[in-house]
């Protein structure tokens, strides 16, 4: 018998070393994360990984996987006592090492292995650690299999067995590089800054940028788990205006950052601009519909509404839909809808064929925003994003909100949005166009500015994106109508950052 995990246990004692601690809000709404020691020991992962056997066979799937980790201090302590929990439930496990979460998921299809268990914390700031699930490829894990992976580990509930085993492939990122990299060079001399923030991506970007025929500028491409200059997140300016730095210093034609576990990709234009990725993706959307007639597109409710409304996209006859936020929300329905894209605000884009298997892969994404610069010579990134008609869009705004509490605080806010509707009642001055739903509130009033707030999968917070195709001031209009909803929550707390 393994014993039940407990929710709590105190660091440095018997009971801490002698029994499996796992908070219960670790279980996220399509992936795993916890603060190592303080919310998960290392008995607790081990019951993760029994649950998350026991998972499979329930699901009727071979009980096979591929693992990796990222680069922390402790993911690879934390990766074998998953691959311990593994074994015991039965499974044969192909350990990969060191990797970006793409990787692993390249790797079920060039090993032909069903299930994926990477140990990543993302872009989450150190001490946290997680682990990115799927049993399906190219897809991870929904809510479904994560509510029941949740019983299973939370009760004990293994299914333990002999017939378990271990198989580390040697040297195997160099099977990754040479997938991306096996094709024609590039025409055009891109100068690309490729920036990772001491993350894992360091490893393998700029060798794969070089590959394809970039001149490659790194930045903080030494791998440093302590992560010295800035957390490796592109969706934060901090790191976004290190990029910029060093585009304008070296004069680069584009510059790309990495997250944590490389499966997003930022961008940073010729004269130091950043790009939000629902931006790029319009930018990717215009290119790839002027070569697929009547593509279409999924996109998350984070994202600007030009996929709707832009005159070249509609043209070209490209068809967009909206969709809940999340990388396993979106990867799904890339996938169910046979979509040529996914594109979602925070950097997660979704390929499918001939451009990718369906997976979220920053380096996928980095090579299709330089392939959509060779094929407009003469154009740079800046053109490109100029281009496009002019809106006013913040970056993703995080105010604190318990993990306990938050989906609460969203379902009223929810509620106070469609009461304003059905009462007609107006939100500065404008009546409301139109309320999106399937993931917090979008709402949209006649002027076509709209905000965003929902609840965060990962972290314990809210998100909050605003945008205007008017002017300036009407974003910060926006901003503030959202965000005096907000205040009237106490369990709401302090914004990461704001406009």
């Amino acid at each position: 018998m393994f014993p039940k995990p407990k929710s709590v246990l105190l660091p440095n004692t018997y009971a801490f070393e002698s029994e499996p601690m796992v908070k219960p809000t670790g279980f996220r709404e399509y992936d795993a994360r916890w603060l190592f020691q303080k919310e998960i020991n290392l008995m607790g992962v081990q019951a993760l990984g029994m649950g998350l056997g026991a998972l499979i066979a329930e699901l009727g799937v071979k009980q096979e996987i591929v693992t990796g980790h990222d680069f922390r201090g402790y993911s690879a302590s934390i990766k074998y006592a998953l691959i311990s929990g593994l074994m015991a439930a039965g499974c044969r496990v192909h350990d990969i090492g060191l990797a970006v979460t793409p990787m692993a998921y390249f790797a079920q299809f060039d090993l032909d292995v069903p299930c994926v268990a990477m140990v990543t914390a993302s872009h989450n700031d150190n001490g946290w650690t997680g682990v990115k699930m799927g049993a399906n490829r190219p897809l991870t894990f929904g809510p479904d299999e994560m509510t029941r992976l949740k019983e299973i580990v939370l009760n004990a509930d293994f299914k333990n067995k002999a017939g378990g085993s271990y198989q580390f492939h040697e040297n195997y990122p160099a099977r990754y590089i040479a997938d991306l990299t096996s094709r024609a060079k590039l025409k055009r001399k891109l100068k690309v800054v490729a920036a990772c923030g001491n993350g894992t991506a360091g490893a393998f970007a700029p060798q794969v940028l070089d590959a394809i025929g970039c001149e490659v500028i790194p930045l903080d491409t030494e791998l440093d788990h302590t992560f010295p200059k800035y957390n490796p997140n592109p969706e934060d300016m901090e790191m976004l205006h290190a990029i910029r730095d060093a585009v304008l210093h070296h004069k680069a034609d584009v510059g790309l950052g990495f997250d944590g576990d490389g499966d997003r990709c930022g961008v940073v234009d010729n004269t130091g601009e950043e790009i939000f990725a629902d931006k790029v993706g319009v930018m990717l959307a215009r290119d790839m519909s002027a070569i697929h007639k009547d593509a279409q597109f999924i996109v998350d409710v984070k994202s600007t509404g030009l996929f709707i409304t832009d005159p070249v996209l509609q043209k070209q006859g490209a068809k967009t839909a909206y969709w809940k936020t999340g990388h396993s929300y979106m990867k799904r329905r890339t996938n169910e809808t046979g979509a040529l894209a996914g594109f979602e605000k925070s950097g997660h884009f979704f390929f499918n064929k001939p451009y990718g298997r369906g997976y979220d892969d920053g380096l996928v994404s980095a090579i299709a925003i330089c392939d959509m610069l060779d094929r407009a010579p003469g154009k740079s990134m800046a053109d490109l994003k100029n281009a496009l008609p002019k809106t006013w869009s913040s970056p993703t705004m995080s105010p604190h909100c318990a993990d306990e509490v938050k989906y609460g605080v969203i379902d009223q806010v929810v509620k106070h949005f469609e009461g304003l509707q059905a009462k007609g009642a107006k939100i500065g001055g404008q009546s409301i166009r139109d309320l999106v739903t399937v993931n917090g509130v979008r709402v949209t009033v006649e002027d076509g500015s709209w905000g965003l707030v929902r609840a965060s999968s990962n972290k314990p917070e809210l998100v909050v994106v605003v945008e205007s195709p008017v002017s300036e001031q009407r974003m910060h209009d926006m901003f503030e109508m959202v965000n005096s909803v907000l205040r009237t929550h106490p369990e709401v707390g302090e914004y990461n950052q704001k406009i």
